[in-house]
């Protein structure tokens, strides 16, 4: 009876997340006692308790996982926040973003609490650009957001932007390699942490065909994204973790940038590796939304050049 008890709490709430409804029946295989048994020792994003960190955005559409749900995001300059794309949709799967507007989330800044997500700690949100080819192909592919804040926010110890990656931070290339991401995830009671947690974790080879254990909806990995894999005591990121910076420390230069943007946050205690968006790879869809360009202004500078340069012949 008490394996049955653990199976079907697994079950149920595997059952209720709107985009894992696929997922379900290859997890009905999966679980035994013999896998539960397994599993009973993993926590899921386990992590330390961790002070503020600065950088860290919640991006909030709901308390409930059904209506949206809450994630991370990164703060990158004075107005501006990247997410997931899929952080901006109550159901997160392609088929239930296409034809679908992105939400307007609300965003709460300098906070290791989320119980602080309130009135004083929200700003307030202009308007967000999902990145043109969000979902082009499956699920997972482009997913990347930028949120612009109506106000620039006052950089203090608790709020201050992550740098975005330059040449030669590439550290994401790299096996091995260890980073540090925070989140409110799920938790191995199957709740949201109600204090900011982190989690250092390495760099896994993963280009290709996700190896799935359990889900049916997982991403091919290419090379604008990155992967992790478990810490030594089997921690990962969890539901409600997507959208939160990968965060490394360049030895030679001790300098912090975020490489990547937590995309598949779906690894918890079922799969091994988390799937990240690679920033160094979206820089210039990044900057362009950031400058405020247009296709007209694209053409329209490039038409001023040419015509300069016709004169110089």
């Amino acid at each position: 009876m008490k394996w049955l008890s653990v199976t079907v709490l697994l079950l149920g709430c595997i059952a209720c997340l709107p985009d894992e409804s696929l997922a379900l029946d290859g997890f009905k295989k999966y679980v035994s006692a013999h896998s539960i048994s397994a599993l009973r020792h993993k926590r899921m994003i386990g992590g330390s308790l961790t002070a503020p960190v600065p950088w860290q955005a919640m991006v909030f559409l709901s308390e409930n996982i059904l209506d949206g749900g809450f994630a991370g995001g990164a703060l990158i300059a004075e107005r501006w926040i990247l997410t997931a794309g899929r952080n901006l949709f109550v159901g997160k799967s392609k088929n239930q973003t296409s034809g679908k507007e992105p939400l307007i989330p609300k965003v709460y800044l300098g906070i290791s609490k989320r119980s602080h997500a309130n009135t004083s700690t929200e700003v307030a949100v202009e308007r967000v650009f999902v990145h043109p080819d969000f979902q082009n192909t499956s699920d997972w592919d482009n997913d990347l957001a930028l949120i612009k804040l109506k106000e620039p926010v006052i950089f203090t110890e608790s709020i201050m932007p992550i740098p975005l990656p330059e040449i030669g931070d590439n550290q994401e290339e790299k096996e091995g390699e260890r980073g540090i991401i925070a989140g409110w995830g799920w938790g191995s009671g199957f709740t949201p942490a109600p204090i900011l947690k982190f989690l250092s974790l390495h760099i896994q080879s993963c280009q290709g065909e996700y190896w799935a254990k359990v889900l049916s909806s997982t991403p091919t990995v290419n090379e604008k994204q990155f992967c992790t894999g478990p810490s030594e005591y089997q921690e990962n990121v969890c539901f409600g973790d997507a959208g939160g910076a990968f965060v490394f420390l360049n030895p030679d230069t001790n300098k912090v940038y975020a490489a990547g943007i937590l995309s598949f946050d779906k690894a918890c205690s079922v799969e091994d590796q988390a799937v990240y968006t690679k920033i160094s790879a979206y820089l210039p869809w990044i900057h362009s939304v950031m400058r405020g360009d247009s296709q007209e202004f694209s053409e329209r500078r490039a038409s001023m050049i040419k015509q300069m340069l016709s004169k110089k012949k």
